[in-house]
Order: structure tokens, then sequence, then C-alpha cells
């Protein structure tokens, strides 16, 4: 185990509460000490939900434990479905629970309750949070829609003339990176195809909504790390197939498309020709010519991460650097869209890691999770978050989906404006000069009345302190100093790759021994990075 400053993701038992916060009619019965009830603040307040996850804690103390830990559990449980009359409830174990052993799946079987319940075993020291949500879908499917099934090898009936093919789209859950905006995005998209959804979930699906899983057609997995094993399983047993593609990006919302027409045996013929994106015409606009090949590295989950990767390359022209996920289960993906770009993939769950290869490779923009924008800001980086972990301003109030065509709109204007922005500040600096616009002017939108510099609004050209990572992760405790001149001379680099001149120009002088920059020195910099 590693004690960390951040993590990319909680302990099973937060997947686990993942999808029982996004159903309804579920209950969750968490077997956990005094101190691991922190996971209602992931929700309440990230996430900005307006009630709180429908979880019951056993709460135990220090002094219980000399006590009857096990007669806590079967209590809560008990009172938790005498209160809130659930449909179905998962029991389980926080990780510092879990080395009690106190069993709460037998103790749960004990009170013999009319509803399903569902014991999970999340193995708190060995695994995460992404595969503890995909572990407690797929148990809570089979255990609602296991009754339903037919009989292994009984050949699957043909839908009806004349009735609609079905889909069910699964994987979206509570504190997901923008799922609620996709289901919406993707359920509209289906429905123009002409497929209707048979049932979302686990998002706002209820327990019986689960048992009619096997009335689908076939299944949309959204998200691969929450839905591809309750996916799997429901092929195996009710004969549904799956889409293989994630609708991230124009390119792969029209494959998406090609997919759902076949699964679903529709006429690609009678598709609305109005499906596209504004993203492919501003994307080749004039405005956008200028970020071709501009230096990207990718870091998130594996979906969002390879999905990211191909838009990125395919769709705005940027050069892939660097690709990376924490998902080691989905290690061989990310791999894979790695040998594409002909880079190393990058699989840690460490963001030292991450940060120390972000630094080594000194990109134009920086693609990943909050950790990624945190680490984007302290090296001066451009940063546009793609992925889960994330923080509450990335819930927005407004429609802001990732997937589909209008997702394709939304990837290019969050990750395109870091960069105009840099180019809009250039711009600024080119007329630094200017009576308005120098460099001990008060800000534009100030007016007129504030003439002198005031000294707590800073211009475009205050000076950078020096880059805390030079030469991948080591620490600068001798960093050289800057003449005023050198210093003078940095001013005039355009804004947006400011930063990136003084890190190189500082290391290079490191590598030389050089103390002072002056401006030989970074011509000489200059010189040397552009052979």
């Amino acid at each position: 185990m590693q004690l960390t400053l951040w993590t990319y993701e909680g302990p099973p038992h937060v997947g686990a509460m993942r999808i029982a916060t996004a159903m309804r009619e579920v209950h969750y019965v968490l077997h956990a000490p005094q101190g691991d009830t922190y996971a209602d603040l992931l929700f309440t307040m990230i996430e900005r939900r307006d009630q709180r996850p429908p979880v019951t804690y056993t709460t135990f103390q220090a002094r219980d434990l000399g006590g009857d830990t096990a007669e806590l559990f079967k209590d809560a449980a008990r009172d938790a479905y005498e209160r809130f009359k659930p449909k179905a409830m998962l029991v389980g174990a926080s990780c510092t629970a879990e080395l009690i052993q106190d069993d709460p799946g037998g103790l749960a079987r004990a009170l013999e309750l009319p509803i399903p319940v569902v014991a999970l075993e999340l193995p708190s020291y060995q695994r995460k949070e992404n595969w503890g949500a995909s572990e407690t879908f797929y148990q809570l499917v089979r255990a609602c829609a296991g009754p339903t099934a037919p009989p292994p090898g009984t050949a699957r009936q043909a839908r009806p003339d004349g009735q609609r093919p079905r889909c069910n789209v699964l994987g979206p859950t509570a504190l997901g990176f923008r799922h609620r905006d996709d289901v919406q995005e993707i359920t509209a998209l289906l429905g123009r195809i002409g497929v209707d959804v048979n049932v979302s979930a686990p998002m706002n699906a209820t327990p019986a909504d689960l048992v009619r899983l096997g009335d689908a057609d076939f299944n949309v997995v959204l998200y691969p790390e929450i839905a591809a094993q309750a996916a799997g399983w429901l092929q195996r047993m009710f004969g549904q197939p799956m889409t293989k593609t994630v609708p991230i990006g124009v390119g792969a919302t029209r494959e998406f498309i090609d997919e759902v027409i076949a699964l679903a045996g529709l006429d690609p013929a009678l598709l609305p020709s109005e499906l596209t994106a504004r993203a492919v015409w501003y994307s080749r606009s004039v405005d956008s010519t200028y970020l071709t090949n501009k230096r990207v590295f990718v870091f998130g989950d594996a979906t969002h991460a390879v999905a990211a990767a191909r838009v990125a390359s395919e769709e705005l022209g940027f050069q892939v650097v660097g690709i990376g996920t924490y998902s080691r289960e989905f290690a061989r993906e990310v791999r894979e869209a790695a040998q594409r770009y002909g880079v190393e993939a990058l699989i840690t769950d460490d963001y030292l890691e991450v940060e120390a290869r972000v630094a080594q490779l000194q990109p134009e923009l920086v693609l990943g999770t909050q950790m990624e924008r945190h680490i984007a800001k302290r090296l001066g980086i451009p940063c546009a978050v793609i992925s889960a972990p994330v923080h509450v301003q990335d819930y927005p109030a407004r429609y802001s989906p990732q997937m589909g065509f209008e997702g394709a709109n939304v990837l290019f204007d969050t990750w395109v404006h870091p960069l105009m922005m840099g180019l809009e500040e250039h711009l600024i600096t080119m007329f630094r000069d200017d009576f308005e616009f120098h460099a001990d002017a008060a800000p534009s939108h100030l007016g007129g009345a504030a003439s002198e510099k005031r000294p707590d609004v800073a211009t475009v050209d205050t000076p950078v302190l020096a880059s805390p990572v030079v030469a991948g992760a080591a620490a600068v405790l001798a960093a050289p100093s800057w003449a005023v001149e050198a210093e003078n001379e940095l001013r005039k680099i355009p804004f947006f790759v400011r930063g990136k001149a003084r890190r190189n120009t500082e290391r290079f002088a490191l590598e030389r021994g050089v103390k002072t920059i002056t401006v030989e020195a970074l011509y000489d910099a200059k010189a040397h990075f552009g052979r």
C-alpha cells in the first residue's frame, strides 16, 4: 500500500456506492467504522446532488471491537429495510471493516429479508473504485435478471414485424464524468436512428428495470470500465450482442451509428442526413489552422484516454506525444493505442510519475483528470479535463456531453479554447508598447480612470517563477538566475510557449553549469532545442 496526496480511484466500496446512488429503490448497507463515512461528500459536494446517497453505515467505534460488531451490522440492515423499504439491498464492508471479517453477506441472509440481497465481496487491498462499480453492477444484473434468463442453448426469438428495435444503454453511474449528459445525447441519437431504449442502467434504473434487460435486442456499452462485465453476461445468457465503439468524437460516433444499424438490422439508406457536428467545420476553419501539430499529452481512464487521443490526432490535427491511464484492467487497449501514435504508454496510478512524464515531454496541451489540471497549472501548460476523477467545476449546470455529435462540439470548445487564449495573450503582448496595452497600463476593461499601474493587478508580462520541475521530476535546488536583459528578451516570446522556453533554457543552463542566464545563453538554448 502506498501513501499519497492524490488518488485516481477510491477503494472498491466507493464504486459500489456509485452504483447504489445512481439507481432508484436500491439501498447499500456498509459495514464501516466511524471515519469511513466520508464518501457522502463525493456526491453531495462534488457532484452537487440534492440528496445524500442511499447508504446506511454501521459506524462502529473502537470500543465496539470488544463486543459484537456482527450484531451491529444485523441491526443496521434490519433498520435500513424497515425505514427505506428498498426493492433490493447491497451489503458489504469498507476497506477497514474488511479486516474484522464479520461476513456481511452471511449476516444479511440470516435476516431473511423479502427482497434480493446482494452480498459484495470487494477486496479493498487488491482492487479499486471502477472495478468495484463493475462488480457491483454485474452482481445486481445477475440477481435481478438471472431468474428470467432462458435455459442454456435457447435460440433468441426474432423481433416481431413492425416493432422498432430496442437496446439497453449500460454504464452510466453517479459521480461519472458527464454521464448524465452522455445518456441524454446518445438516447436522442438512437431515437433519430430508429432505435428505442429499453432500459438505461444503472443510472435512474430500478431493480424491476434490471429484470427487463433481457427484452432488448442488443446492448450499448457506453463505459466499458463499468458495463463490459455485465454486458458479457447478458450476451451469454440472453444472446444479446453489444456495441464495441464508444461514441466520443465525430469519427467514432459515425462508426457507432454504423454498428448500431448493423445490430438493429436497419436500412442505412434511411439514416437521417443531417447528423453531423459543428466541430467538423470549425476544426478546418482559418482560426484553427495554427493549432495543427500542437503536441498533446493524454491521461485518464482507458475509455476517455483512447478516445481523446483519436479525436486529437484525427479530427483536430494535434500530435499525440504521450498517452496513459490509471485503469490497469484496460492497459492492453491503451498500449495498442500508444502503438498507433508511436509513443510509449504510461500505465500508472501514481500522479508523480505522470508529472515527471509531462515535464519530460513538454507538451503544448494536456488532456487529463483534475490531477493533470493541477500538474499542468504548476508547469504553466494549458490543460482540459477529459476524464474522472474530476472536481465540482466539471459538473456544470449546462448541458455538456462528451459523446455524440454535440459531445464533439463540446470537446472542440473545451480543448481549443486554452490554446486560443494563448494566442489572444500573444496578440496583446505584440501591442505592449501601445498607449492602452503597454506593460505598465491598467487593464483596458477598467477604463481610463485607472491611469497608474495597480499593484494588485497582474499583467500578461508578469515574470513567471522558475519551474519547479526541470529535466523530469528533479527539483530545481540550484536553478540559475536570470539577467535583467534575458528576462526582457524572454518577454518577447509568445505567451503560450514562454513557459516552455523558460524551462528549456533553465535545463540547458543547468546541464552546462551556467549560473546566470544571459541573452546569449537564451539564444544558445533556443538553437540547441531547435535542431
